[in-house]
């Protein structure tokens, strides 16, 4: 197997993966506040990351290597997982996945402006067509979305397209796993402290569904998803295999619908087809 499609293969477990963190994490939020959420789940994966550092006896980041690491700290570990977690309060978890139709175009431009990465013109054409179709369904076509949980998930979008992009440039050098494991170290005393601020008075009000969504975002979304998604962008290009993403609110809608019994609006389907036909296109100029 060649370096791209063993990228583009990698890619997509990390989408599979990750296309339950929205669902995981509307469950969670109904019985933990975004705070106590975010940070915990953090912590868990760190304490994870460090003793699979440790076994492996992996050496320490080198000096040039803590700003990279500190943007995906800020972008992937703090930042998306806070601001869908409020978001998750006012939207459906059906709503919120669509937002992830935005991201391949978020990582694609930072993949430009850090990683040097210069797809083919007709690349932008297919990005601009799928983000704008996301667009048009947030603002005109959907159920179960407002104002601000909108406004949040596009700033999710933003800062988590910067830490994919930042990840996959230092994922050459350090590798997937290390990467995410010493960026959830790095933001390991920041995110205990918040855990001990937001602890709750009382678990007993906590169901099952909350401490498997807990459990959910903690090991696969926080860790073991970027161990593939990190691999798959260091290995088949930032800008190709991000447009990977855009397969991710097909797995979403299903996830929500069937955990949840959230409806799945026709406009839903119809946005998600659109910017799904867009990675063929785009995969093609990248």
């Amino acid at each position: 197997m060649d370096r791209t499609t063993a990228g583009w293969g990698n890619g997509l477990l990390g989408v599979i993966i990750f296309s339950g963190s929205l669902p995981a994490t509307r469950v969670a939020v109904a019985d933990f506040s975004p705070m106590f959420l975010t940070s915990t789940r953090a912590v868990i994966a760190a304490l994870l990351g460090a003793v699979f550092l440790f076994a492996l006896r992996q050496p320490s980041p080198e000096r040039r290597d803590i700003l990279s690491l500190s943007l995906v700290a800020i972008g992937a570990v703090i930042g998306f997982p806070l601001l869908t977690a409020i978001a998750l309060q006012h939207i459906t978890a059906a709503h919120s996945v669509v937002f992830i139709g935005m991201l391949p175009l978020a990582t694609a431009i930072f993949g430009v402006l850090r990683g040097g990465e210069r797809p083919q013109a007709p690349f932008w054409i297919f990005s601009l067509v799928g983000a704008a179709a996301v667009a048009g369904f947030a603002l005109y076509g959907s159920d179960g979305g407002t104002v601000i949980g909108d406004l949040l998930m596009v700033a999710a979008i933003v800062v988590c397209g910067l830490a994919y992009a930042e990840g996959a440039i230092l994922s050459r050098r350090l590798g997937g796993w290390q990467v995410i494991s010493w960026s959830l170290i790095l933001s390991l005393p920041v995110m205990s402290v918040l855990t001990a601020l937001s602890w709750p008075q009382s678990f007993d009000q906590v169901t099952l569904r909350g401490w498997i969504g807990l459990s959910y975002v903690s090991i696969f979304s926080m860790l073991i998803g970027f161990i593939f998604w990190y691999r798959g962008l260091a290995r088949g290009g930032i800008a190709g295999v991000g447009q990977l993403q855009l397969l991710q609110p097909f797995f979403g809608f299903l996830l929500a619908a069937l955990l949840l019994g959230e409806p799945v609006a026709a406009t839903m389907i119809a946005s998600t087809a659109v910017v799904v036909a867009c990675v063929f296109g785009a995969k093609r100029f990248a």
